[in-house]
């Protein structure tokens, strides 16, 4: 789909900030073209085609150029429309039940026959035709159909563009998409063509929300674009997911539903475990819509609302395997009373969420030629979440926090046809997002992590991220466009902008943080480690930081037809540049340390990116899609924004080790855990800017991506096996250019290991001595790095996907296969929302330079089906079932050592960074290995034994002698059937229907427990077992003990099966 703009019409609009996007002008609408010939195949040129709006009345009137061609852009989604050409000299003709997509082009051609036997008019059904909407890249719509009949408990859309085979939802990752194997923060999602996508970068879901901010009954249709060559496309480099609104018509219509679960409808046993409580909860769900005219043919009104009374289960409790008895608990509880007089939260296994959406649309057919859209859109919802759910980590509920959001977006939208070659779009919108992290625990005291024997920490207090935390954001979006046919092309030009102010306050540690190597040091108030972080004024809000920027956006397009080859080409181009008028305070001392200013921004920046797709007719059955075109934007804002707060001097972070908090010196009323110790606090006090900083690398590049992308559509019989198959088949080719990557600046290497990989140490550049001695007495800077945004090559994926669909109309059924296969790589999965985490996420065999390699994001293969099933058994009151099933390999992982010891004793990685768990382990050739000395727990032959049994069994073994590889490992295959089963039921009334549903989510393990269980490695996916040092003396390893731990974790929320009950009733 193609639209835009004039030159003289004025701009503003959209949104891609920085590295990311607030918001993005997508397609909102759909548009149609053809070619109208005579009998003999001849354009017959000044022929009337108009297109009818059946739930409206709108009509579109236009005529054929010179060479037959006609084409209508901006007209609403969805149908059904009338398509029909009338004609002087031949029998008008005129498609019925037509159906247009969202951001597609449907495609009618008309050749004409002559006036016969009396008849003036032909009539045709589009279900009848080879007519199609049309996409030029890999793409997925789903319609409303689609939309009300799929099994999604959730009332969310990732549970029906889940069907497409190139797009999982990671169900243990807050439903993160993704998509084609890219990182799901690239990826974008835009409702009426206004970017509601998590634009800061904090969420898992992808959302800015909690959960999905528009309620499920207000949304037409769905689209995913993989790579559309459109260049009206932006702000991504995973995938656009791209929505539209239901509308009001000249019928009044509406519905309201009703749905419920509890505890006693979700899966307490998993692998025949009964130890999966859910606690004691209710959740339920209700809303309504309407939509109707305002005025007959002229103004119409939708509005919709929702709201969900649910809870958050919590699925880790004394007694489970590898935690801490119910005694240890209590003792920990007990300590926290007695001696701190802090009373611990309970261990639950659920608490309450609540989440609230309203939405209100007007549309208005001033005329014609212009319609007008406006649209408010509000969102209000909370979970509580868990801080800290690793498999070795346990919080009681006064650890948990809050993440809420209160989200309202404004959106007018005006589509004009100026004559019948010339029309406009103009959008303008502002949203603000005012997002929350509240503490269960109520900053009361600081965090506490006390280690026991089973290797589990334990943490209660507050949350030591969530001590000072808030963001607040508003985006103003613009757009204008427009369209110019001249004969066989459809020139479109067009100016965006998007202007964010931002609001965000990030602060760890305000209350401290503290750490107890065990439940005895706890009581005796011995800290290993006490942190704290604030402003030097001791006042959190003077750290939080403000930022301001904006992108621009122009772009040129020609959609061009060659009715002769049956060929349509587009090919445009689309220029991003930012402005960015803030910087972050320089620091002098990073200055010196560096050589360069951290004060650097993203102002004056920019990426040209052109872009070529075609769609041919092959045959009246075949069509074959494809392009190619650079695409950039995806990448959260928080990465620059981390620039702006981490500077040295706007927050401060320092910390103590061996400390007796109950003897020590306190600040304020002098109550440990809850007041500071006075030398920390004193510390800050000092205002010293010579921490660790963020900043952006002064050569830094906007990432992009190249896509190729080849395709076809193939509608086929079979014979002996049916009529009216469709088979579609995509390659999709994408090179990563210039993405984004965090490196510590103050690493020096100063050596090599014992396997070849280099040896760093962390140390002060600004001083000659630790320049030519980066070990020297006092050039260590351990805890205080520099982590430089900057950029890196390698990075590619290839995805392959094939699926074959089939309606079979007379008996009610439908059904649809699908296959994905994805190859990606990564230098740096980015897999985290701050610097330090983007470095240390990543597992690496040399320390300051990752390699290319598997991504975290990849999954391999996947298969999806989908079977919908159709039947009135009485009058015509439909019975309808609908399955969902998908299997997919597993998550990469790698193996990494576990405790590496110091190389020197102000390091605390032997490789020299801050970080042990990330390096790759070398995998030794057998007991003699010459690089290998097994000390400690692995001295004795048998530990040996099972210390090699283990690599043979974990499939190292295959490295021996080698590092062993990134994401070199798989976790298991996961599959699931899903399902919905409804029954209308009929009202006195014509017209009104009740229809009763069940929704079973994970049906496979209601049916045993042992099915559609997942497996996997943690969100790194860093299994952390070897623990070692090297032996300077010699430059050999010292493999000194291990973990006999089974790389992959059952995912409790995934893997249970759960049932809904509900109602929906519609007019």
């Amino acid at each position: 789909m193609k639209r835009s703009m004039n030159y003289l019409l004025l701009g503003a609009a959209v949104s891609a900030l920085m590295l990311a996007s607030p918001a993005t002008a997508q397609e909102t609408s759909a548009d149609a073209r053809g070619v109208v010939t005579a009998p003999d195949g001849s354009p017959l040129a000044g022929q009337t085609v108009t297109i009818r709006d059946t739930r409206t009345g709108t009509t579109r009137t236009v005529t054929t150029s010179s060479n037959g061609g006609w084409s209508a852009r901006g007209l609403r989604v969805g149908g059904p429309y009338i398509i029909e050409v009338k004609s002087d000299a031949y029998a008008n003709e005129r498609i019925e039940g037509i159906t247009l997509n969202l951001g597609k082009t449907y495609e009618a051609n008309f050749q004409l026959d002559e006036i016969a036997g009396g008849v003036e008019e032909i009539i045709v059904s589009a279900s009848a035709l080879k007519s199609a909407n049309v996409a030029m890249g890999p793409s997925a719509t789903f319609n409303l159909t689609d939309l009300e009949t799929a099994p999604s408990i959730n009332r969310d859309i990732k549970d029906v563009v889940r069907m497409d085979p190139r797009v999982y939802i990671d169900e243990s990752n807050s439903d993160a998409i993704q998509c084609v194997g890219a990182n799901p923060r690239f990826n974008s999602l835009t409702v009426d063509g206004v970017g509601l996508n998590d634009n800061f970068g904090l969420n898992s879901n992808g959302y800015p929300t909690e959960y999905v901010p528009f309620s499920f009954d207000a949304i037409q249709q769905v689209a995913v674009e993989m790579a559309p060559f459109d260049v009206e496309y932006g702000s991504f480099t995973g995938c656009n997911i791209n929505a539209v609104t239901k509308s009001g018509s000249n019928e009044l219509h509406g519905g309201a539903f009703f749905d419920y679960s509890n505890d006693g409808l979700r899966a307490s046993r998993l692998e025949g475990n009964p130890n999966y409580p859910n606690g004691d909860y209710t959740s339920k769900r209700y809303g309504a819509n309407l939509g109707g005219p305002i005025i007959q043919d002229k103004l119409f009104f939708f509005a919709s609302y929702e709201k969900l009374e649910g809870a958050d289960l919590f699925n880790r409790r004394p007694g489970l395997e590898g935690q801490p008895d119910q005694a240890t608990f209590d003792r920990i509880a007990q300590i926290a009373q007695d001696v701190y007089g802090y009373t611990v939260g309970d261990i639950v296994n659920s608490l309450p969420t609540e989440d609230e959406k309203i939405l209100a649309k007007i549309d208005w057919n001033i005329n014609d030629n212009h319609r007008l859209a406006l649209v408010y859109n509000y969102n209000d919802g909370y979970h509580i979440s868990e801080s800290d759910g690793d498999a070795d980590e346990f919080e009681f509920s006064d650890h948990y926090y809050e993440r809420g959001a209160k989200l309202k977006s404004y959106v007018g939208h005006l589509f004009s046809d100026w004559t019948d070659n010339f029309s406009t779009e103009i959008r303008a919108s502002y949203t603000d997002l005012d997002n929350r992290q509240i503490s269960r625990g109520n900053n009361e005291i600081g965090e506490v992590q006390i280690s026991t024997p089973e290797g589990v920490t334990v943490y209660l207090g507050t949350d030591d991220s969530r001590q000072s935390n808030d963001l607040y954001y508003k985006i103003w979006n613009y757009k204008a466009a427009g369209t110019y046919r001249l004969e066989d092309h459809n020139i479109t030009a067009g100016f965006e902008r998007a202007d964010l102010e931002l609001f965000n306050m990030f602060v760890q540690h305000t209350v401290g943080e503290y750490r107890f190597t065990s439940v005895d040091n706890f009581e005796a108030g011995l800290a290993d480690r006490v942190y704290y972080g604030n402003a030097a004024s001791h006042n959190p809000l003077d750290a939080a930081g403000t930022v301001e920027y904006a992108i621009n956006t122009v772009y040129l397009q020609d959609e061009f037809s060659i009715p002769a080859a049956d060929l349509t080409i587009t090919a445009g181009v689309r220029y991003d540049w930012y402005e960015n008028s803030g910087l972050p305070a320089e620091n002098p001392n990073f200055v010196a340390r560096n050589g360069f200013s951290n004060a650097t921004n993203f102002d004056g920046r920019g990426v040209f990116m052109p872009r070529l797709g075609f769609t041919w007719d092959a045959t009246d059955a075949l069509r074959v899609h494809g392009g190619v075109g650079i695409f950039s934007g995806g990448n959260p804002n928080v990465w620059i924004v981390n620039n702006y707060q981490n500077d040295g001097f706007t927050q401060l972070q320092v910390s103590a080790r061996n400390l007796n908090i109950l003897e020590a010196e306190l600040s304020g009323s002098g109550r440990p855990l809850a007041d500071i110790p006075q030398s920390l606090y004193d510390s800050v006090s000092s205002g010293s800017a010579n921490t660790g900083v963020n900043a952006l690398d002064p050569d830094f590049k906007i990432p992009t991506q190249l896509k190729v992308a080849l395709g076809a559509t193939w509608d086929f019989d079979a014979g002996r096996f049916g009529e009216g198959y469709r088979l579609t088949a995509d390659f999709l080719y994408s090179k990563m250019r210039n993405a984004a990557n965090i490196v510590d600046s103050s690493l020096v290497q100063i050596g090599t290991a014992p396997d070849g990989r280099p040896l760093y140490a962390s140390t002060n550049k600004a001083n000659p001595v630790c320049v030519d001695n980066p070990i020297a007495s006092g050039c260590a800077r351990f805890g205080n790095s520099d982590y430089i945004l900057t950029n890196t090559d390698g990075g590619e994926q290839k995805v392959f996907s094939v699926s074959l669909s089939k309606d079979i109309e007379d008996l009610g059924i439908s059904w649809t296969l699908g296959y994905a296969y994805t190859d990606a790589t990564d230098v740096n999965p980015m897999t985290a929302s701050v610097a330090f985490s983007n470095f240390s996420g990543v597992a690496v065999s040399d320390a300051n330079n990752p390699t290319e390699a598997t991504t975290n994001w990849a999954i391999k293969h996947r298969l999806v089906g989908r079977f919908n099933w159709e039947h009135e058994f009485w009058d015509d009151n439909k019975t309808t079932l609908s399955l969902f099933g998908s299997l997919q390999s597993g998550r990469p992982y790698s193996y990494t050592y576990n405790d590496m010891g110091g190389y020197f004793d102000f390091t605390y990685s032997s490789f020299g960074d801050t970080v042990d768990d990330r390096h790759l382990i070398y995998v030794p050739t057998g007991k003699n290995d010459p690089l290998v000395n097994f000390t400690g727990a692995l001295a004795s032959e048998a530990a040996q034994d099972a210390f090699f049994s283990y690599l043979e069994e974990m499939g190292l073994m295959k490295y021996a002698g080698e590092i062993a590889p990134r994401n070199g490992f798989k976790s298991d295959w996961w599959g699931k059937v899903d399902m919905r089963l409804a029954q209308e039921i009929p009202l006195p009334f014509e017209g009104h229907k009740i229809t009763a549903f069940m929704v079973i989510e994970n049906l496979t393990n209601l049916i045993d427990s042992d099915w559609g269980v997942q497996k996997h490695a943690g969100y790194f996916g860093h299994i952390n077992f070897l623990d070692a040092t090297i032996d300077r003396a010699t430059n050999t390893y010292n493999y000194s003990g291990f973990i006999d731990r089974d790389p992959q974790t059952l995912q409790v929320t995934s893997s249970k099966w759960e049932v809904r009950f509900g109602v929906n009733y519609k007019f």
